[in-house]
């Protein structure tokens, strides 16, 4: 792989389901591209969780202190007056774009369309990724080890689960279809 990975902010609505962030982590942890967030960021993860209990907002911010310290350059401080110059249809986002502008980042990964326009994200010199483009793109580039990550994480979860987890079947769920149909 030639150069530096990508430089990409993970959307806090990438990070909420588990077997979607388990399989953008574990690329990541492969070197295939660098990961950033906010503080913000990881605490809407946190927050989101929330509503299935104490318990899962528990285990998120667990998750959240792992992933601060396998990662401890991800984390993305606020530039002073970067979010004031900064437009998007819903204000609650700016957070995110300022944060892929601060960590020099490539790309926001994310399911939010509609409030990440692709062509104020051009501006700014970022574009917007759904995480079954993202994921799909690094498989094509990288086969054996995006396959090898999908791989750990559908054993994880029919360890889990008890019952067989089918590769595409999973992924369709985790809304990776396009990932799902080629590893499938």
């Amino acid at each position: 792989m030639p150069g530096a990975p990508i430089k990409v902010v993970l959307d806090a609505c990438v990070l909420v389901p588990t077997v979607l962030r388990e399989i953008l982590i574990g690329v990541a942890r492969a070197g295939l591209y660098t990961p950033l967030w906010s503080e913000r960021i990881l605490e809407e993860w946190a927050r989101a969780v929330r509503r299935f209990g104490p318990v899962d907002e528990a285990m998120a911010r667990g998750q959240i202190a792992v992933l601060k310290a396998q990662f401890p350059q991800a984390s993305v401080a606020p530039r002073s007056g970067l979010e004031a110059r900064l437009h998007l249809p819903d204000d609650n986002d700016i957070h995110v774009l300022a944060a892929a502008i601060a960590g020099g980042a490539e790309a926001i990964v994310t399911f939010n369309a509609v409030d990440f326009p692709r062509g104020v994200l051009a501006g700014e010199g970022i574009a917007r990724r759904d995480p079954d483009g993202f994921l799909w793109q690094l498989w094509s580039n990288h086969p054996a080890e995006v396959g090898a990550v999908v791989e750990a994480v559908r054993a994880e979860a029919e360890r889990l689960s008890g019952e067989p987890q089918p590769v595409r079947a999973l992924l369709k769920r985790a809304k990776l279809p396009r990932l799902g149909k080629a590893l499938g």
